[in-house]
């Protein structure tokens, strides 16, 4: 529909609201700046930055509005400097919420639509100038979200602003409804009738011939359909065209003078949802134009005019005479072309402005005046395990499932937070959730795989209207209720799926490790691959990680967040005092990455060489029977142990242990030893310093920065070479008081604490609710 009304005055009372006119086109910012002044918008923010795209060739940046603006310079600064045409950030979202109720924008990326539907709190008005007959502003909202529900979201305040009548006529049901017409005018319509037409060649102007393949096929076809005749070709050409008659980039004087002086423009446009500028600008200028019949010209009052061509017959006939010197042709198209403009003119379109921009207004004020008895419902977040997890994988589920909840409540925006497990009762009991606050909800899902038929009635049912499936089978979370359809966000702890996710909800993966990259450790590396590009964000720990996100993965920087490692919190642990240290403890678990081989033969050498005294004990989920282990890295380690009466003595495979033995045991061991080969590290060594434990870890990337965030005091070896593993533990045991000494301070423990680290996860999980 477009509103229309009789409203003279506004319907706010007083100032008028303040505009952020998120454009950088400088024709159109000419003629809609003015426009909105004339409707009582006095304060209007204009963006300083804009892609570096040629897409972008009439852009331009204008700092005049400035002066204007009655907001704290240090907020006008910041705005001046955001990306509104990608991600400004939540925070420069929170200023822009703060003074401003209007906006306009277009559509750049995802991030503009995402952005704007979950942050701005105002009235919202996606600025449409016209596509070309193949696409549609439907299409390109599914180009960018798959489909996926975002601006109606926003209810009432969103509206689709066109600027030719009826362009709204193609679109989806839901633009539709929300089209208001704001018609595009020219900044000035003054005939400036200095044409000669002394130079005796055609004007055609097509931008963009070197890379855009739809301007490249019109050009083909302009040069097929008028050869012989003489002409240059204007617009920007970004990427240099090998045909002397392209003039690329020019001044505006040299513009104007090909204006002046060139015998005719032709424009070659059927489109019936857009124009370009320049058929006005040699209207204006008194130049004859040529026109192709059936475009938006003709909706704009050209269909009687004697520019007009119905066919490329009838207009290189018209060109033709026109090269010739037939006067009186050019004199009636002249003459009677200056109607196209009429539809243009301000003191027509003003008023269209004045009682659509009115109405806009007052529905702002009768939103912001509505009575809200209701209490907002909080947002309820799932962080979801999507695997039989144990160790470390599973403490660290339970860590952000705390850090989100926790970070909520510090900002003031206190979620619900459900941690969402297999219904496996082989692999989890209630004790496993014992240890979490009651203000976190346990909840138990079955995996279901659906048709694809199956999952596009799912999405519809949800309100995802544009949404088509792109795979054969998706995964959807029978949990009782709704298929989790009641949390507002998921948070998918690995990327270890079989299928794709079917996106009922936005989600973010919380991603340890790329360890597929580096071994063979999975059949799903391709569908993990797929997972990852379809998250709506991704959570890693570690730099390590996130270049592997982005060279692996392939999910764009934008897209990637390196929060801080979460480690258990040990309140009171104490290190066990007064007792001879007669063993220290190596945590593994079965995985290719945990370098079995060489730390076993490290060990035997550190028996054998070194009359080492302390006992391994070792583990750690499967590591009870690792020694009958078939898996292929594993061959051969029983073996050894069998050949080794030293080994068979001292190392002791004690398993999977319950919470409370694996610290009594920690905290009675000499050191602690990682060994493995690549990871994303392991909580184990923050857990050992918090008991006094030292620890002795292999020497790669993720370690490394678990050292630089904690000053853990760790010990470092070369994990690829058996005799320097050796040599340090033995270094270990003899300098025992030594190491022991080096171990990090409770307070600088303290201060990387789930409550000084969770505001950064909550910064990240909040723009997606």
């Amino acid at each position: 529909m477009t509103i229309a009304g009789t409203m003279r005055t506004h319907p706010m009372a007083g100032k008028m609201p303040r505009v952020m006119w998120l454009l950088n086109h400088g024709a159109a910012r000419r003629f809609e700046i003015p426009m909105l002044k004339a409707c009582g918008f006095n304060e209007i923010f204009l963006p300083k930055n804009y892609p570096a795209d040629p897409s972008f060739r009439s852009a331009s940046v204008d700092f005049s509005e400035d002066q204007h603006l009655t907001i704290p310079s240090r907020d006008l600064a910041i705005l001046n400097e955001a990306d509104w045409y990608g991600d400004p950030g939540r925070e420069v979202w929170s200023i822009a919420n703060r003074h401003f109720s209007l906006i306009f924008f277009i559509v750049q990326s995802r991030e503009t639509l995402e952005g704007v539907s979950r942050h701005f709190k105002g009235t919202a008005v996606w600025r449409a100038y016209g596509l070309d007959r193949t696409l549609t502003y439907s299409k390109v909202r599914k180009h960018f979200t798959g489909g996926l529900r975002n601006l109606e979201n926003m209810g009432d305040r969103f509206w689709f602003g066109e600027a030719y009548k009826d362009l709204s006529e193609v679109e989806e049901e839901f633009i539709r409804k929300r089209a208001v017409y704001l018609p595009l005018g020219l900044p000035s319509l003054k005939i400036d009738d200095q044409w000669n037409g002394g130079d005796k060649r055609v004007f055609f102007v097509c931008p963009d011939l070197g890379f855009n393949p739809y301007y490249r096929k019109i050009y083909e076809d302009f040069k097929r359909d008028f050869s012989g005749l003489p002409y240059v070709i204007g617009g920007s050409q970004p990427i240099a065209v090998k045909d002397p008659n392209v003039l690329g980039f020019v001044s505006n004087e040299v513009h104007e003078r090909n204006m002046r002086d060139l015998r005719a423009m032709f424009y070659h446009s059927r489109e019936p949802r857009h124009v370009h500028f320049h058929p006005f600008e040699a209207v204006r200028a008194g130049m004859p134009l040529i026109f192709m019949a059936d475009g938006m010209l003709d909706k704009l009052g050209g269909e009687d005019l004697p520019g007009r061509a119905r066919s490329v017959a009838e207009a290189r006939a018209k060109l033709l005479k026109l090269l010739q010197g037939d006067t009186r042709l050019a004199d009636e198209i002249r003459q009677s072309q200056t109607k196209l403009l009429d539809a243009m003119k301000t003191d027509r379109l003003e008023q269209v402005w004045r009682d659509n921009l009115s109405q806009l207004v007052g529905q702002l004020q009768v939103g912001k005046t509505r009575p809200n008895n209701a209490s907002p419902r909080k947002r309820r977040i799932a962080v979801i395990i999507p695997v039989g997890y144990r160790g470390g994988t599973l403490r660290a589920a339970k860590l952000l499932a705390m850090a989100i909840s926790l970070g909520g409540v510090q900002a003031g925006e206190p979620a619900e937070v459900v941690l969402v497990h297999l219904d496996d009762p082989s692999v989890y009991s209630s004790h496993d959730w014992a240890d979490l606050p009651t203000s976190i909800d346990i909840r138990s899902f079955r995996w279901r795989a659906i048709e694809a038929a199956e999952a596009l009635r799912t999405m519809r049912y949800a309100g995802h209207s544009e949404w088509e499936p792109e795979f054969a089978k998706y995964l959807v979370m029978e949990d009782g209720i709704q298929e989790l359809g009641d949390c507002d966000l998921w948070v998918v702890v690995s990327d270890r799926l079989s299928l794709p996710l079917l996106p009922l909800r936005p989600k973010i993966l919380m991603i340890f490790d790329y360890l597929q990259r580096h071994y063979r450790i999975t059949d799903l590396e391709e569908q993990i691959l797929v997972t990852n590009r379809g998250a709506d964000h991704i959570l890693v720990t570690t730099e390590f990680a996130r270049q592997d996100a982005l060279q692996y993965a392939g999910v764009e920087a934008s897209r990637i967040t390196k929060v801080p490692m979460l480690a258990p919190e040990r309140g009171n642990a104490a290190r066990i005092q007064g007792i001879e240290k007669s063993h220290f403890l190596w945590t593994t678990n079965l995985g290719e990455h945990k370098n079995h081989m060489r730390a076993l033969a490290a060990l035997q050498l550190y028996y054998e060489i070194y009359g080492g005294r302390l006992e391994c004990h070792v583990t750690g989920v499967g590591t009870d029977r690792i020694l009958k282990s078939q898996l292929p890295h594993l061959q051969g380690l029983a073996r050894t142990i069998a050949g080794s009466r030293v080994l068979k003595q001292m190392v002791k495979f004690v398993g999977e242990l319950s919470e409370a033995s694996y610290r009594q045991k920690l905290s009675t061991a000499a050191f602690l030893w990682h060994p493995a080969e690549l990871d994303n590290g392991t909580f184990s060594v923050i857990e050992a310093a918090h008991y006094g434990v030292p620890s002795l870890s292999s020497d790669y990337p993720a370690m490394r920065e678990i050292e630089e965030q904690f000053k853990l005091g760790l010990n470092f070896m070369d994990q690829g070479d058996p005799d320097h593993m050796a040599a340090q533990l033995h270094a270990m045991e003899i300098n025992l008081v030594e190491r022991e000494r080096a171990v990090v301070a409770a307070e600088q423990l303290a201060s990387q604490s789930i409550d000084c680290l969770a505001p950064e996860y909550w910064k990240v999980v909040r723009e997606f609710i």
